[in-house]
């Protein structure tokens, strides 16, 4: 069987099981969605009381600017240790000489991270596949089961996270006391940033108005007197990305 007969029978098989997922978890009822690498936790929710989580395994991303698709077993940022997992799609790609499945990365489409998540949902028995979407690329999740909110798993995550009012558990992050959704004073930031990336351990989401990077730079650096004009604050990662949108691009 060549692979496009062998693709294709993999994502007619996927097509019943997406269905069957989405209707039991009521996958498109959810506004919002989070995961985290480090417990490989997916979150789906609307607010803290009408929300489900999920243990995943990373199958790859999708790049829009590149056009290029990545497994995460070969992408060194990807942190997940599930993506091991995926090395037995691999070994059997070599096996049957399907190159997609073993060369780390190629020029693609978007019709291939479905493909190649069918193929995955296939040999490690997921209850179904979720599409993360993000300013540059497409990650797909295959998705291994669903999580009791008072599991082990969940109350770690829980722990680890900022509890917003808004927007529930989700990473923390820090701007200075200026930034807010009334008046648009600019966006500076620590790095360039995109909702859902990953970050190294010693890196948070941090950004401050354009008069602090003024005082910052006066006073050649964050010291005692630039910080103490700045006063930083911790808000959610999502109240973060709310504060980027409007201060950076105002309408």
């Amino acid at each position: 069987m060549n692979y496009e007969e062998y693709s294709k029978q993999r994502l007619d098989s996927l097509v019943g099981a997406q269905e069957k997922f989405k209707e039991i978890y009521k996958i498109d009822s959810y506004a919002n969605w989070f995961y985290d690498s480090e417990f490989e936790l997916l979150r789906l929710y609307n607010d803290e009381n009408d929300e489900v989580y999920f243990k995943y395994i990373p199958v790859g991303t999708y790049s829009l600017k590149s056009k290029t698709w990545m497994w995460s077993w070969f992408n060194n940022y990807s942190i997940e240790k599930d993506k091991t997992e995926l090395l037995v799609v691999k070994e059997f790609g070599i096996e049957n000489n399907y190159e997609k499945l073993y060369k780390g990365t190629f020029p693609s489409d978007e019709y291939d991270g479905w493909e190649l998540s069918s193929i995955c949902f296939d040999f490690l028995k997921g209850i179904g596949v979720y599409k993360v979407n993000t300013d540059d690329l497409e990650q797909y999740l295959l998705v291994i089961n669903v999580l009791d909110e008072q599991s082990s798993e969940v109350r770690m995550f829980k722990q680890k996270k900022v509890d917003c009012g808004s927007h529930g558990y989700s990473r923390p992050a820090f701007v200075c006391q200026h930034l807010n959704l009334e008046t648009p004073k600019g966006f500076e930031e620590a790095f360039d940033t995109y909702k859902g990336m990953e970050l190294s351990g010693d890196d948070d989401f941090q950004a401050w108005c354009s008069e602090c990077e003024k005082i910052r730079v006066t006073y050649d650096g964050w010291n005692e007197k630039s910080e103490k004009f700045a006063k930083i604050k911790l808000i959610c990662e999502n109240c973060y990305f709310e504060l980027k949108e409007f201060n950076k691009n105002p309408s």
